[in-house]
């Protein structure tokens, strides 16, 4: 297991499958998603992990207690400054991530980012122009695991990529049907107008 040395504390992210075992019973669509989505999407180790992001729908953010009962749970309130979250708080628009642990002096394992919806669809936090089917964000991997749709977890990774998100798209894109493609290349022209992996969708 590798293990980073955060601001906060170090980090020993959780497997996909240790995840799955926390979250499982949780009455509400969960996705695992970053730099593991695409590996469980294409179905292969691809990179080492600093962390584990999940993704969950902000109406949803009070069953992670249920979850996680025991665990601390930091709100990054503003983005980069974390907080205790308190289970009787709801909290805001303006707060989308979550760090999770199983106690004060334990490595933080979980990221869990609060994307927002309506009326059963998914809106992009980032252009609320762009949104599709909560049924229709995520596929399950082999061994049940749900996670992210590639096309849309490339979406986010393509604001500012790093080195690591251009890997993940190199090593996915063989995988993204003619669908996911279109979809992802109308979301990058949407966002961005212009954006180097346009072309390499050959949309």
């Amino acid at each position: 297991m590798r293990t980073i040395v955060a601001p906060y504390g170090r980090w020993e992210p959780a497997t996909p499958a240790q995840v799955a075992s926390l979250l499982s019973a949780m009455p509400c669509p969960w996705w695992v998603a970053g730099g593991f989505a695409i590996e469980l999407a294409a179905g292969r180790h691809i990179r080492d992990h600093d962390d584990i992001d999940v993704m969950m729908l902000r109406p949803d953010q009070h069953h992670l207690w249920s979850a996680l009962r025991g665990w601390e749970c930091w709100a990054a309130d503003p983005p980069g400054v974390l907080r205790p979250w308190e289970p009787t708080e709801r909290l805001p628009g303006s707060v989308h991530d979550i760090w999770c642990r199983s106690g004060p002096d334990e490595p933080w394992r979980i990221q869990v980012m609060l994307d927002e919806t309506s009326n059963g669809r998914w809106i992009s936090r980032r252009d609320p122009g762009i949104s599709r089917l909560v049924a229709e964000i995520g596929e399950t991997s082999s061994d049940g695991i749900p996670y992210l749709a590639p096309e849309i977890q490339l979406f986010y990774k393509a604001r500012q990529p790093r080195p690591k998100d251009q890997v993940d798209f190199l090593a996915i894109l063989p995988h993204l049907t003619t669908s996911q493609r279109r979809w992802l290349g109308e979301a990058l022209t949407r966002c961005f107008g212009t954006h180097p992996w346009r072309d390499q969708l050959a949309c």
